[in-house]
């Protein structure tokens, strides 16, 4: 027993010199470190210290790029012991494959031209013989039929399209072998990464049957649609979300509240990050349908409402907003939700009747808010275009009032301009008295603001951050001739008058606050349709 142990170590000694010899210069750690991992490969009995082994072998030298001396040391590794052939020639091959695209992105060409073919054939070869190697329910069989797909599909070669079939199937005949979907999430995970979603997808659902179909607690099916939903993979979190919120609706509901609240916060409208609107307002829905409107604080029923405003739901916004001002009248949101509820009244309902209802609510107090002054500004327009110019008055000159030291820049710019209108006789500026003609004329009913085709960088910017504003209306053709659209651009425009010309315009706001944004499109046959948008200015 001793003679064998003494014989073991012996070879330990004179393998790691004959692999060390290629690799001096590592680092004294490294070095180290890899005499432990020798000992440790060759000791090993199961496949899963190996696929663990192998991995930290890999991360030793991938991190230095040394991808020449990683294949010497495996060749060398997998002649000392046979059960450790399969394991080195797949990391020959993915070292081979690494190692291509690093002389490519460091454009070593002479490297690069001088062993090209040698290493392509290493890598379909070694890939190769793994996979004749080791049984298909074996995790290796699947990275090395997707290191293949990978080397071919980089290249868009003969084979890529046929490689893709054979890992789908090879994916497939592992699924119904082997009892861990890890590798079938990874295979989906690098098919998706390379634009090819369709595929990925049916992966991606045999992962998720794989996930079903064990004992998965709950909490662990939490934790994976988090992590798809990390890796900007909506569409897999919401599936297993609508899996997993069930489950938890049953054993709690008191537990599901909070839990379908922060799924709704996750997938609701932001200026950055990943968001489905669709899928937050069901899930908001959800709430609703399990515990009435009272599951909703101020905070819950603003998020609906704005997310169903970005989704261009502008009257079912409108309801939220209104329940907002009935049950938090004074709250933090309250102002933006009188605000809105008037602009969707006057602007999307054409009822301007409510619409200055809401309106006049903002203006009671002396001393005027943020949305106190823009609700001025909207009753002295709507005044103006009603052709009641001593009330418009009125509104207008109270802005100027209140709008001193630099305060409310914007709107007392817009009020200046509404002023000068009235004294000299003059109708409200063109694009302006198009939008608001709208609002009155039976002939345009329709156009209801419901349809925008209206979208902005970004929705919650900071006083000063640009943006940009881009109308998405496809232009008419008659014949094969182009026609020449007009954008009648209105409203809260900040810093920036666009031409008729101009379907986008760049613009910053100076002032916090809501921001109406108009436009209406024109062509040489009339009036196509009225857009309309809302910004809101930190």
């Amino acid at each position: 027993m001793k003679s064998k142990k003494i014989f073991f170590l012996l070879l330990v000694f004179i393998m790691s010199s004959q692999l060390l010899a290629p690799n001096l210069r590592l680092r004294a750690q490294d070095s180290e470190k890899l005499v432990s991992l020798s000992k440790q490969i060759i000791e090993a009995k199961t496949n899963a210290e190996l696929e663990q082994l192998f991995a930290e072998l890999k991360n030793l030298y991938f991190a230095d790029n040394k991808y020449n001396e990683l294949t010497e040391f495996l060749k060398s590794l997998s002649s000392k012991k046979k059960a450790l052939e399969p394991f080195a020639d797949y990391y020959i091959a993915l070292s081979r494959y690494h190692q291509l695209n690093y002389l490519e992105e460091k454009q070593s060409w002479d490297e690069y031209f001088s062993h090209v073919n040698t290493y392509r054939d290493e890598i379909t070869d070694f890939a190769r013989a793994t996979t004749d190697a080791v049984e298909p329910q074996e995790k290796l069989y699947i990275y090395a039929k997707l290191l293949l797909w990978q080397f071919h599909r980089d290249q868009l070669d003969a084979f890529h399209e046929t490689a893709l079939t054979d890992l789908m199937n090879s994916v497939l005949e592992y699924a119904r072998a082997s009892a861990d979907p890890g590798p079938i999430k990874e295979a989906a995970d690098k098919i998706f990464s390379y634009g090819e979603k369709g595929k990925a997808r049916e992966i991606y659902k045999v992962y998720i049957d794989k996930l079903i179909s064990s004992d998965i607690k709950d909490e662990d099916l939490a934790k994976t649609a988090a992590g798809f939903y990390q890796e900007a993979n909506p569409e897999l979190a919401e599936i297993i979300y609508d899996i997993y919120i069930p489950r938890v609706i049953i054993s709690s509901k008191e537990k599901a509240l909070p839990v379908l609240a922060s799924i709704a916060k996750d997938f609701s409208y932001k200026d950055t990050g990943l968001k489905d609107e669709a899928y937050a307002e069901s899930i908001f829905k959800r709430m609703e349908d399990l515990a009435g409107k009272e599951a909703f604080d101020e905070g819950l029923i603003h998020l609906r409402a704005f997310n169903l405003e970005k989704m261009k739901e502008y009257i079912k916004a409108k309801d939220y907003y209104e329940e907002l001002t009935r049950r938090f009248p004074q709250g933090k949101y309250s102002g933006r939700a009188y605000y809105k509820a008037g602009i969707i009244y006057a602007y999307i309902l054409r009822d301007i009747k409510t619409g200055r209802q809401y309106f006049k609510e903002l203006t009671r107090q002396e001393a005027l808010s943020d949305y106190g002054i823009l609700s001025l500004y909207q009753l002295g327009l709507l005044s103006q275009w009603q052709e009641d110019y001593v009330k418009a008055g009125e509104y207008y000159n109270r802005i100027i009032g209140q709008a001193k030291d630099g305060e409310f820049p914007e709107t007392r710019q817009l009020t200046l301009e509404r002023l000068e209108e009235i004294e000299q006789h003059r109708p409200i500026e063109y694009n302006l008295k198009a939008f608001l003609a709208i609002l009155s004329d039976e002939e345009y009913a329709s156009f209801d603001g419901t349809k925008i085709d209206l979208i902005s960088s970004a929705y919650l910017p900071k006083a000063g951050q640009a943006i940009n504003i881009v109308s998405k209306t496809h232009n008419a053709e008659n014949g094969c001739l182009q026609v020449e659209l007009q954008y009648l651009w209105s409203g809260d425009l900040g810093q920036t008058r666009p031409s008729p010309q101009s379907a986008s315009f760049n613009t910053t706001y100076t002032q916090p606050g809501t921001k109406v944004i108009n436009l209406v499109v024109v062509s040489p046959a009339g009036i196509i349709g009225r857009y309309f948008d809302i910004v809101d200015v930190d």
